[in-house]
């Protein structure tokens, strides 16, 4: 395979875009590389580039409405036991999408490593920061939620409680990304002149690698997965109970179908990237054996989470529908206003329209 992947650098959390050197050296014990072949920019990275993209543009400008909907627009007005979870969801998937996606798509394009030492732990760092602090406010707005059905009226002590939990969500994001820090460098490879971020002599053995990686498999994906889950349980156990009262408020029915549709977006975006990151790292002849466009294309779900919850949100949430509905009007009054034969400036002359 012309362009081969680092197994490694999918669950320790290195950007899993880049192609780099091939899973068995990789390993902090890797065999001499005088018959390896570098890896390229093939059609199927191409295309993963081509789809980070739009990603990113959809990614950045729905997260910077739902910012500035909560900051300036109707959103202000929101309970204030929510503002600061919207805020810190939308701050955490800025982060996946400034960060994240343009390094997965430099890097496949670039295929090996040009930023330096210091880039190089400086960004991994950030990665793993951002995929956790997205995981973990993820996991708090599912614990508010949960808490709005069982204890609708308990606003006060929810301000309180939120604070303190995306508190605690943001400070974990950065200490369980630190070792990233450490063990991440720019590694050069004398023998085909080429350079790449990676692991190589941070882990004297294999198990040791392999228990980072899974440990880091369970904080960004198991736990938060299976604490959603509960808390789904919870709620729709409450519902049941209620239904049978027929006493069920419109407003927590609409709560517990958003946390439905919470852990549902989480499960599809994410379940793809990590399964196929284990299978590979257990299982390193797959990678040869599996076609390039099918780990490419399943890698790329892990971006479409960042996407997905500004529209969750968003449609769950009036002031941010409110606030995009108003932005589409006064955009449409604009291009509305300009009369039909009215020159534009372009540069420092004036160009009359196209009658073509």
């Amino acid at each position: 395979m012309s362009s081969n992947w680092s197994v490694v650098q999918r669950l320790s959390q290195a950007p899993p875009t880049g192609p780099t050197l091939p899973p068995h050296l990789n390993a902090s014990r890797f065999p001499p590389l005088m018959d390896w072949e570098a890896p390229s920019f093939t059609r199927a990275a191409q295309f993963r580039v081509g789809a980070t993209f739009v990603l990113f543009m959809f990614a950045a400008c729905s997260n910077l409405a739902l910012l500035a909907s909560v900051w300036w627009g109707r959103g202000r007005r929101l309970s204030s036991h929510l503002r600061p979870l919207m805020l810190s969801l939308a701050s955490a998937d800025l982060v996946m999408t400034f960060v994240v996606m343009p390094l997965d798509a430099v890097w496949n394009m670039t295929v090996q490593w040009y930023g330096g030492d210091a880039l190089c732990r400086l960004l991994c760092f950030l990665k793993l920061f951002a995929m956790h602090a997205s995981a973990f406010v993820l996991v708090v707005v599912s614990l508010d939620r949960q808490h709005a059905i069982l204890n609708p009226l308990d606003a006060l002590s929810a301000h309180r409680r939120n604070r303190v939990m995306l508190l605690l969500a943001w400070c974990l994001s950065l200490l369980l990304a630190s070792p990233q820090l450490v063990i991440f460098r720019a590694i050069r490879v004398e023998a085909v002149d080429f350079t790449q971020c990676a692991t190589h002599g941070s882990f004297s053995r294999r198990w040791q690698e392999t228990v980072y990686n899974m440990f880091h498999f369970f904080t960004l994906y198991v736990v938060p997965l299976l604490v959603m889950s509960c808390l789904l349980v919870r709620a729709g156990e409450s519902y049941l109970r209620r239904s049978g009262t027929g006493i069920i408020p419109k407003a927590r029915l609409k709560t517990l179908k958003m946390t439905v549709v919470i852990v549902l977006s989480f499960v599809v975006c994410w379940t793809p990237y990590y399964l196929l990151g284990l299978w590979y790292w257990f299982q390193p002849a797959m990678l040869r054996l599996t076609p390039e466009y099918v780990h490419h294309g399943l890698f790329v779900f892990g971006n479409l989470n960042t996407c997905c919850d500004p529209v969750i949100y968003g449609f769950y949430t009036p002031s941010f529908r409110a606030d995009l509905a108003a932005c589409c009007r006064r955009t449409r009054r604009v291009s509305n206003s300009r009369p039909a034969g009215q020159l534009r400036p372009s540069g420092r002359y004036f160009v009359a329209p196209s009658l073509i």
